[in-house]
C-alpha cells in the first residue's frame, strides 16, 4: 500500500521503466501466445442495473452482456486477467455497481481481479463516497465519461473536479480520461494540475479512424481533424503522469475496416507515449460496433508485429500488471 500520492505515481511509472529491454523477438516468444490483461472490461447483465444510455444504444450492444458472455468471447486468446471498467450507470447506482463487481472479484471464479469504478468528481459528496474505497486495494481508480451529453465542455477543469482528482492521487487511485477528442487539451491541463495523480487516457484519446481516410472513402464526417488530434495528443503525452490505453478505436472504424485503417492512430499513440506508458483494453462489448474481441486483438497484433516482442508484451500484459500492481 502506498503511503502518499507521490510514492504511488513514482512506483507505478518506475515499475514499467524497470521492465526488461530486448531489441528483437525471440523464436520461443513468437511461438508462445502473449498473455493478455484486459484493462477495459465492461459487463451489464441488466438485472443488477441497466445503464441509462443503453436505452438508445445500438442493438448489438444493448442486450445482456454478462461474465459468461465475456468468457465465451475471449476464449482461446490467453486472457489471464481483466480489470472491470465502470459502465456509466446512473449516479444512484454507482455504489451498487461497485459492490457488484467487488463480489465478482472476491469470488475468485473469474479473470476479473480489480476495478475502476464510477464517480462524479465535481460533486461535493465525492470525498465521502470515495472514502468507502480508500483502503480497498481492489478498487484501482475512478472514471466519469466526459463525452456524455451530460458532461459540459470544461467540466474537468472546474475547481471541485480538480480538487477531487487530486484527492484520488492522495488515495493512491487513478483517474480515467474518457473525453471528446477535441477536448484533449483540457485533459492535459487537468493532468498538469494534478501531478501526483495517475491518469489513463482511454481509447487512444477517442481517435476516429475515419479522419485518416480520404474524403471519397469517408462513410461519415470524422469527429476531429488529424492535425488537431495529433497536436493535442502530443501535448497530453508530455505529461509523465498520463498512460494511454490502446482501446476503443475499432468501435468507430468503417464497416469494411482493416488493420491499416486503425494503424495510423494506434502507432501515433504508441510512439508518443512510448513502450512503458501504453496498455491494451478490449472495450467489450462496445467493440462489437466494429469487431469481435478476437478481431480487435488480432488487428492490434498485426499493427504492432514489427515492434520488439518485449514492447508487445508490455502493451498486452506487463505494463498493466505493473501499473495496477497486479503481481
Amino acid at each position: 500500500m502506498f503511503t502518499n500520492r507521490r510514492e504511488f505515481v513514482s512506483a507505478s511509472i518506475g515499475a514499467c521503466l524497470a521492465l526488461p529491454v530486448a531489441s528483437s523477438k525471440s523464436i520461443g516468444a513468437e511461438m508462445a501466445p502473449i498473455p493478455i490483461i484486459d484493462t477495459h472490461q465492461h459487463l451489464w447483465d441488466l438485472i443488477e442495473f441497466k445503464p441509462p444510455w443503453l436505452g438508445d444504444a445500438d442493438p448489438r450492444i444493448a442486450a445482456k452482456h454478462d461474465m459468461a458472455d465475456y468468457l465465451a468471447e475471449t476464449a482461446g486468446l490467453n486472457l489471464v486477467k481483466a480489470i472491470y471498467m465502470e459502465v456509466d450507470v446512473a449516479p444512484e447506482h454507482q455504489i451498487l455497481e461497485a459492490d457488484y463487481v467487488l463480489g465478482l472479484i472476491q469470488s475468485g471464479k473469474t479473470p476479473t481481479v480489480a476495478a475502476v469504478i464510477s464517480g462524479r468528481p465535481n460533486s461535493a459528496s465525492f470525498p465521502e463516497v470515495m472514502g468507502r474505497y480508500r483502503n480497498n486495494p481492489l478498487i484501482k481508480g475512478v472514471r466519469q465519461v466526459l463525452h456524455a451529453p451530460t458532461a459540459e465542455k470544461g467540466l474537468c477543469l472546474e475547481p471541485q473536479f480538480v480538487k477531487s482528482v487530486q484527492l484520488l492521487g492522495d488515495m493512491g487511485k487513478s483517474f480515467d480520461l474518457c473525453m471528446r477528442p477535441t477536448e484533449l487539451a483540457d485533459g492535459a491541463t487537468l493532468a498538469e494540475k494534478c501531478p501526483e495523480t495517475r491518469f489513463i487516457l482511454d481509447h487512444c484519446g477517442n481517435a476516429d479512424p475515419k479522419a485518416w481516410q480520404s474524403k471519397t472513402k469517408q462513410s461519415s464526417e470524422p469527429i476531429h481533424s488529424v492535425d488537431q488530434w495529433k497536436k493535442d495528443l502530443e501535448t497530453i503525452a508530455k505529461r509523465p503522469n498520463v498512460v494511454c490505453k490502446i482501446s476503443g478505436i475499432v468501435a468507430r472504424a468503417p464497416a469494411d475496416w482493416t488493420s491499416s485503417d486503425l494503424a495510423p492512430a494506434v502507432n501515433f499513440c504508441l510512439d508518443q507515449f512510448g513502450p512503458n506508458r501504453v496498455m491494451f483494453g478490449g472495450d467489450w462489448p462496445v467493440c462489437k460496433l466494429g469487431a469481435s474481441f478476437a478481431q480487435w486483438v488480432n488487428a492490434l497484433k498485426e499493427i504492432v508485429d514489427g515492434r520488439p516482442m518485449v514492447d508487445q508484451k508490455k502493451l498486452f500484459h506487463d505494463n498493466a500488471r505493473a501499473l495496477y500492481g497486479l503481481g
